[in-house]
C-alpha cells in the first residue's frame, strides 16, 4: 500500500513534524515512511512514533508526498539516483537550497521550499513556504496543513525567503540572547539566578502571547507599561542609548544577507 507521506532524513526537524502530524491526526503512523542511514535513529523513530522506517530513500519517494529533511550538503547523495514520478509533490526544509537547485534534481515535479524555525519542535514554529510554477492550490493547502501542525504558516515569494531566514529563522537565537541578558540584569540587580531566569522567560513568553492574542502593535504594548518619569522609561532610555532597535534591525539584515550569499554559493 502506498504511503501518504515520505520523509528523507530523520533528524530533529523531521521528528518535530512527525510528532505533531500524528498528534493532530493529520496522518496515521502507518501512512508515514521515514528514511535515515543511522540504525539507532530509525529504531528510535519507529519505537516512539510507530512510523515505517528504512535506509532506502527510493522507498520513501514512492509516497504520495515527499519531504526532504537531510542536511543541504547531503542532498545530492540522497536523491541523485532516485526514480521519482512526475506527479509527486516535493517539499524541502533545506536551508539555502533554491527552487532552481531543487528543480535540477526534480525537473518535472511540483516543489515547495519551506523555511521553518526551531520552535516548531514544540508546536510553536513559524514556517514560510514558496513553490515553483507547477504547484497547485491543493498542494499549497496540503503543505500549509502539514506545517500548521508545528505552528503558523505564511506563503511568500521565494525572493523573500532570505529575509524570512534573517527574521524568523535566526530570530529564536536573538530572543534567547535577550532572555539571557534579562536574566543577567536581574542577577546584577540582586536576584538569584534561577529566579531571574524564570522571570525573564515568562516575561518574554507572556508579552508574545499578549501581542498575539490581543493583536496589539508593539508600540501600544510598550506605551501601556511606560508611565511618565517611571522605571520603564528609564530602562528604555538606556536601551536607546545602546542602539537596541537599530542593532536588532542590523542583525536581521546581516543574517538575511548571509542567507543570500549561501544561496548563491
Amino acid at each position: 500500500m502506498q504511503k501518504e507521506l515520505g520523509i528523507v532524513g530523520g533528524g530533529v526537524m523531521a521528528e518535530a513534524i512527525i510528532s505533531r502530524l500524528l498528534a493532530v491526526g493529520l496522518y496515521q503512523a502507518e501512512a508515514v515512511v521515514v528514511s535515515d542511514p543511522v540504525v539507532a535513529r530509525r529504531d528510535f523513530l519507529h519505537q516512539n512514533y510507530g512510523v515505517t522506517v528504512t535506509d532506502n530513500n527510493q522507498e520513501v519517494v514512492e509516497a504520495a508526498s515527499i519531504v526532504l529533511a537531510v542536511k543541504p550538503q547531503a542532498l545530492r547523495s540522497a536523491v541523485s539516483d532516485l526514480n521519482v514520478a512526475a506527479d509527486k509533490l516535493i517539499v524541502s526544509i533545506l536551508a539555502g537550497v533554491s527552487l532552481y537547485q531543487l528543480e535540477g534534481f526534480f525537473p518535472q515535479q511540483s516543489i515547495i521550499r519551506t523555511m521553518p524555525n526551531t520552535p516548531a519542535t514544540v508546536g510553536a514554529g513559524m514556517t514560510a513556504i514558496a513553490g515553483n510554477e507547477r504547484v497547485t492550490d491543493a498542494q499549497y493547502a496540503l503543505v500549509s496543513k502539514i506545517f500548521q501542525a508545528v505552528g503558523k504558516v505564511v506563503r511568500v515569494a521565494e525572493s523573500q525567503l532570505d529575509a524570512v531566514t534573517g527574521l524568523s529563522g535566526s530570530g529564536p537565537a536573538y530572543v534567547a540572547l535577550m532572555v539571557e541578558a534579562l536574566a543577567d540584569g536581574g542577577v546584577a540587580a540582586g536576584l538569584p539566578r534561577s529566579m531571574a531566569q524564570e522571570l525573564a522567560l515568562q516575561t518574554v513568553l507572556g508579552t508574545a502571547q499578549l501581542l498575539d492574542q490581543q493583536q496589539l502593535h508593539p508600540a501600544i504594548c510598550k506605551d501601556r507599561v511606560t508611565s511618565p518619569g517611571g522605571t520603564t522609561i528609564a530602562g528604555i532610555r538606556e536601551l536607546e542609548k545602546g542602539g537596541f532597535r537599530s542593532t536588532i534591525i542590523e542583525a536581521v539584515m546581516a543574517a538575511a544577507n548571509r542567507s543570500q550569499e549561501l544561496n548563491q554559493s
